[in-house]
């Protein structure tokens, strides 16, 4: 009787599996082995735009630079984190599994790039402000608050 119990618990952590990363219905896979213009009828009109005008040399430096930091990783090993100040690179699919620093005006913040970020860009990740916290308001909130004492 305990051994039928151990067998059920084994089955039930192997029936326990991951769902595949699908973008607009293609995998991973699929989306690394397409050309760009077929990458391209997947993705958002502004998206497709900004590639149809072109990606300037910076951007191209930036996915020379993370092929290269993937390639020199050892296996199984995360690459080098490459900074970047360019917020507005978007994500294709061969930077999936990277990381990058993206510099948010005060500093580097570290972004792993995973599957569902692909056709945003790399600003989103990074937070440029300081989200507000409302708490009890202070000097020059109200005009009677111009009367506190500042000792």
């Amino acid at each position: 009787m305990a051994e039928n119990q151990a067998s059920d618990e084994v089955q039930i952590k192997k029936k326990r599996t991951f769902r595949k990363f699908t973008f607009r219905g293609v995998d991973l896979d699929q989306l690394l082995d397409m050309s760009m213009d077929q990458l391209l009828e997947l993705m958002d009109s502004r998206v497709r735009r900004r590639f149809h005008r072109g990606l300037k040399r910076k951007h191209m430096a930036l996915l020379k630079k993370l092929r290269i930091a993937k390639k020199e990783a050892p296996e199984m090993e995360k690459p080098a984190v490459v900074k970047t100040h360019l917020r507005n690179m978007v994500i294709v699919p061969e930077m999936v599994g990277s990381v990058c620093g993206v510099y948010n005006g005060k500093t580097f913040n570290s972004v792993e790039v995973k599957p569902e970020m692909i056709g945003h860009h790399l600003g989103e990740f990074s937070i440029c402000y300081k989200p507000v916290k409302h708490g009890r308001p202070g000097i020059g909130a109200t005009h009677s608050s111009r009367f506190i004492p500042l000792k």
